[in-house]
């Protein structure tokens, strides 16, 4: 996927939920993935023409690992002029020494959100980014399927009335193959996910069912995502209509 596709792909999904206002200061959180780092220059992209101004800044949380380098994000983001901040945390000591857990995300995802919330707001900041896209959205409504008995996925857009923050995922429309295409064609500085948990969550199991779902029906993902888009899940923005 090109640099343009990728802008014309996410702006749709901003203007479809009207996930970005004049004057908003966003910030994306960077994992270091594939994700985070394509939703990176999507916004960067998007900041220099599209017609409502915003700002953007990078936060990366550090749970703590100690093979975990973010030295190539960091040129990256002074390379694209984007300020970008490291949260030092304590998180994955506490996940998996002091409450070990057979399965630990939970926790951590709830830690690490909380961080990066803090830091947002620390920095000014109205809006947060997510790198969620089509995959995660789909992988969530399985999962919540399967094992909470009801439809659900989350939603392109929340307001966290504590915090006082929006919650954005402008990659929404963008399938997972597509992020992976971006990654390879513009050499994006990946720095590999150091927690021993990845790879064998309940996620990965939801990511290799839909696989297999679609490989046995062909259209399968894209007819899942239609029911997600016009399913009325609670909490979810209304769609947007453009005149044509």
């Amino acid at each position: 996927m090109k640099l343009q596709q990728l802008l014309s792909v996410t702006r749709k999904a901003i203007d479809d939920y009207e996930m970005i206002e004049e004057g908003d200061k966003i910030a994306i959180g960077i994992s270091g993935g594939k994700d985070s780092l394509t939703l990176l220059y999507a916004l960067h992209g998007l900041a220099r023409f599209y017609p409502k101004h915003f700002e953007i800044m990078a936060i990366t949380v550090d749970l703590g690992f100690e093979s975990f380098n973010l030295e190539k994000i960091e040129n990256l983001c002074k390379d694209m002029d984007i300020p970008y901040f490291i949260v030092k945390t304590d998180i994955a000591k506490i996940v998996f020494e002091e409450n070990a857990k057979e399965n630990p995300c939970s926790l951590c995802a709830k830690l690490r959100k909380g961080a990066l919330n803090q830091k947002a707001k620390e920095l000014g900041c109205n809006k947060i980014a997510y790198a969620h896209h089509k995959d995660d959205i789909l992988e969530t409504m399985l999962l919540s399927l399967i094992f909470e008995g009801r439809f659900y996925s989350f939603s392109p857009k929340t307001y966290l009335d504590r915090m006082q923050l929006t919650v954005i995922r402008p990659m929404m429309y963008l399938a997972e193959v597509d992020v992976i295409g971006f990654m390879h064609k513009y050499t994006l500085p990946v720095t590999k996910n150091p927690c021993p948990a990845d790879g064998i969550t309940k996620r990965q199991y939801a990511k290799n069912l839909l696989r297999q779902i679609n490989l046995e029906n062909p259209g399968a993902k894209n007819r899942m995502f239609t029911a997600i888009l016009n399913g009325g899940i609670d909490g979810w923005p209304q769609k947007i209509s453009h005149p044509r």
